[in-house]
């Protein structure tokens, strides 16, 4: 059976999350005006789908077990996540650089933590993971956004225009964090690009914190390479990994910060010894279970099935007049323009929302250049993104 004949058999499962304390689900209402009874939520990054059997055998053993004690002895946690990047990415990780926090922002937080004082500035190229400015925001360090260029509706890094505008900060800047692949905007980095963003941050002088959460969702064509492979950054670069976002283990809050250097390593584990951080046995447990040849050939079904999805919504948009979906290489979230319609934030959005009844991430919260957008998750089962594409064509039929 070919992987994506199993996809479909994995993953068109609607399961009902209504009333699970879902916050993709059960919050949209509330926050967007959007009506549980038909809405679709469309909006927080997880998936509607179950992880791998072999994630739900590794919970059900610990639950055979009923004791839930402290966690001890990882190494083959650490063996697992070794084993993963080396053969997903071709990345050889020491195990003595993994440290474990609670999910990617959390991450985030404890770099700007560890590796920048209050009142530093800490890059984003722009429009970005919205969770990056809220907490550099408030650990009172100063937002600093470097945006990208858009260009034949495809992003692409504006270094000349970021090396002047870093010159003119005489150092304020401190930190920058490289979101790869991009979210919103679905780009995998080019090896070159990598490699700019590499002299970027030696030129000025700047840590590089690398989220690659959504790493291992990438489709046929575009190869991820990891920072961590880029010569001559070891020195000032910090890697983000998860298997959240790969496995929707999301509610386990369990990430991994990767530090090479001995002085940056040093400097975290401070910071993470100060806090009194240590990891969740489940999440511990499911990362294992989730990085394993099982784990591995799920995630080659789901991206097959994810790619159909994202085929059948690009058509969907493509034909509404005014809409234009950025092309997807990496991630389950699209990004669509809304600029062609010529209607205020305020229109296109209740078009969405009230008419077409889905929830989605309004452009501006990403940072500068998110205006006119939205982002929509397309991981659900393909008869939602059916329908979805069906209510926006209705929604914006006066256009056609």
């Amino acid at each position: 059976m070919s992987n994506t004949a199993r996809a479909a058999t994995q993953f068109d499962e609607v399961i009902d999350r209504h009333g699970t304390h879902s916050s993709k689900w059960d919050l949209m209402e509330p926050i967007y005006g959007v009506p549980a009874a038909d809405g679709i939520a469309m909006w927080v990054a997880d998936m509607d789908f179950r992880p791998p059997h072999c994630v739900q055998e590794a919970l059900e053993g610990m639950l055979g077990h009923g004791v839930y004690g402290y966690y001890g002895d990882d190494a083959s946690y650490r063996a697992a996540i070794c084993w993963w990047m080396q053969n997903r990415h071709n990345w050889q990780v020491d195990p003595a650089a993994i440290f474990t926090v609670h999910g990617l922002v959390n991450g985030t937080a404890l770099c700007v933590d560890a590796f920048t004082e209050a009142g530093d500035g800490v890059v984003l190229m722009t429009p970005v993971y919205h969770a990056f400015a809220r907490v550099i925001k408030a650990a009172g360090r100063e937002v600093i956004e470097c945006q990208l260029a858009l260009e034949n509706g495809r992003y692409q890094m504006d270094f000349d225009a970021w090396d002047a505008q870093l010159a003119a900060l005489s150092g304020r800047a401190k930190m920058i964090i490289l979101c790869s692949p991009h979210n919103p905007g679905g780009r995998v980095w080019s090896r070159a690009e990598l490699e700019g963003v590499a002299a970027l941050a030696r030129k000025h002088d700047l840590v590089l914190v690398s989220d690659e959460i959504h790493h291992d969702i990438v489709f046929a064509g575009n190869t991820h390479t990891p920072m961590a492979l880029i010569e001559g950054i070891e020195d000032r670069l910090v890697m983000m990994s998860a298997t959240t976002k790969t496995f929707n283990i999301a509610g386990s809050h369990t990430g991994n910060v990767i530090i090479a250097d001995a002085k940056l390593r040093a400097r975290f584990a401070g910071r993470m010894a100060a806090l009194g951080m240590s990891p969740n046995s489940f999440g511990l447990a499911m990362t294992e279970a989730a990085y394993s040849p099982a784990g591995a050939a799920w995630v080659d079904d789901l991206v097959a099935y994810l790619d159909g999805n994202r085929a059948v919504f690009d058509a969907g948009i493509a034909g509404i007049a005014g809409l234009a979906s950025m092309p997807l290489e990496a991630t389950y979230l699209a990004w669509v323009d809304f600029s062609g319609t010529g209607m205020e934030t305020a229109e296109y959005t209740r078009r969405v929302e009230k008419d077409a009844r889905i929830a989605a991430n309004h452009g501006p919260t990403f940072g500068a250049g998110g205006e006119g957008h939205m982002r929509f998750n397309l991981a659900t089962p393909r008869v939602l993104v059916e329908q979805a594409v069906a209510r926006l064509a209705q929604a914006y039929g006066d256009l056609q």
